[in-house]
């Protein structure tokens, strides 16, 4: 074979050579090497619950297999499930879903890549916070709209403000992209700004995967506001389900044959034994998910004390979902070398901040899905590779 014809074969598409990596999951992937070479390595990187899926759930997907629910379902979603999660909205956040608006797919990224593709032609812009969920600027130039950031601050409190986010708007714009609790902040929006927000935009987009992980506050569906809005959630965060792939999108009653029809073409259906789970957590997994609660704000209380004993810059305590983001920039104000220094040398899996979005550079992610042992332990480390790399006082 020639070096001409070999060079024209391995192209690689230009959308696929610009892709950023998933920092998170090459932190991940470096301490799975390191473990595999016998170290052993605290996690608090990854943000996926350590709590083992609750037993009712994995009861009802062990009866699915058993009763024979191995094959394809209806490409939206089993009825039972879209009228399960259409009765959690209502007593939730007291609006009216239809079952008809849901789209059942396997986790919600590919409701995400649904959503886009049936929102966004070539150049259109969606507006999104900085810092925000590390995948969604990739979801957008990968379908070819244009991701048009809002610079939050931590001098702010990392808050979106919608007079920012009208500044940014144009003819192209699309959608707002809300995610409240925020990955990787932990912080919400107040009613009176998602209001407001919700009157800014032809589409907000709400990502809720992280409702019903909130302490001290109360979270509110972008439904209350508007229904010209679509809605990410799912069972990954809430119900310890994050193996089960089970997520799903409400979205206006135009769209759903267009996303259908895209879900039919990529993805087919949903798995249907973890779409039995899915209505068993719905309907009985609230003790469950209650106890994982307290148990996740004991560990947010803890973690927080011990980062800011620690110097790091934590302005607004975050109150939901299960992060802390915490500034390092008197460490060293590249929060990539940061995190893989800390990984190396502390044996601790920390998230940089610049996988965020250029406003998260300098911040590091903590994780507090993992045991309170695990997460003393791992901040015992770090209080050792905080010693070994800071002069000593009287130097």
């Amino acid at each position: 074979m020639s070096d001409q014809h070999h060079q024209t074969t391995s192209k690689i598409a230009k959308r696929a050579e610009e892709m950023t990596s998933f920092i998170v999951m090459d932190v991940l992937e470096k301490a799975h090497d390191m473990e595999r070479r016998g170290v052993h390595v605290i996690h608090l990187e990854v943000g996926e619950p350590d709590f083992d899926t609750p037993a009712c759930v994995r009861e009802a997907a062990e009866k699915a297999l058993r009763d024979g629910y191995t094959h394809y379902t209806h490409s939206l979603g089993m009825m039972e499930l879209r009228e399960a999660i259409s009765a959690y909205y209502a007593d939730t956040y007291q609006v009216r879903v239809d079952p008809d608006q849901v789209v059942v797919t396997s986790g919600t990224s590919p409701a995400m890549f649904m959503v886009f593709a049936a929102l966004l032609e070539e150049g259109d812009e969606v507006i999104l916070s900085d810092p925000h969920y590390a995948c969604y600027p990739n979801f957008i130039r990968f379908l070819k709209g244009v991701p048009v950031r809002v610079p939050v601050s931590e001098a702010d409190g990392f808050q979106y403000r919608p007079r920012a986010i009208e500044e940014k708007i144009t003819k192209r714009t699309r959608g707002i992209i809300i995610n409240s609790p925020s990955n990787p902040i932990g912080n919400l929006l107040s009613a009176e700004r998602m209001e407001k927000i919700a009157r800014l935009s032809p589409y907000i987009i709400s990502d809720e995967i992280y409702h019903g992980l909130v302490y001290g506050e109360t979270e509110h569906s972008i439904f209350e506001f508007t229904d010209h809005a679509f809605v990410f959630n799912g069972f990954s965060k809430l119900y310890a389900m994050t193996g089960f792939r089970l997520g799903y999108v409400i979205a206006p009653k135009a769209f759903i044959r267009p996303l259908q029809k895209i879900h039919q073409n990529f993805f087919i259906s949903a798995n249907a034994m973890a779409q039995m789970a899915g209505i068993a957590a719905l309907k009985y997994a609230g003790p469950d998910v209650s106890k994982m609660k307290a148990t996740y704000d004991e560990r947010r209380r803890y973690m927080i004390r011990r980062l800011w004993e620690l110097g790091f810059g934590i302005t607004v305590e975050p109150t939901g979902a299960f992060y802390v983001f915490a500034n390092a920039k008197h460490l060293d104000h590249d929060s990539y070398r940061l995190a893989f220094d800390i990984l190396e040398k502390a044996h601790v899996g920390v998230t940089p901040g610049i996988d965020f979005g250029e406003n998260g550079e300098g911040y590091l992610r903590f994780s507090y899905a993992n045991s309170l042992e695990n997460i003393e332990e791992g901040i015992r480390r770090l209080e050792m590779y905080l010693n070994g790399r800071q002069p000593k006082h009287d130097e």
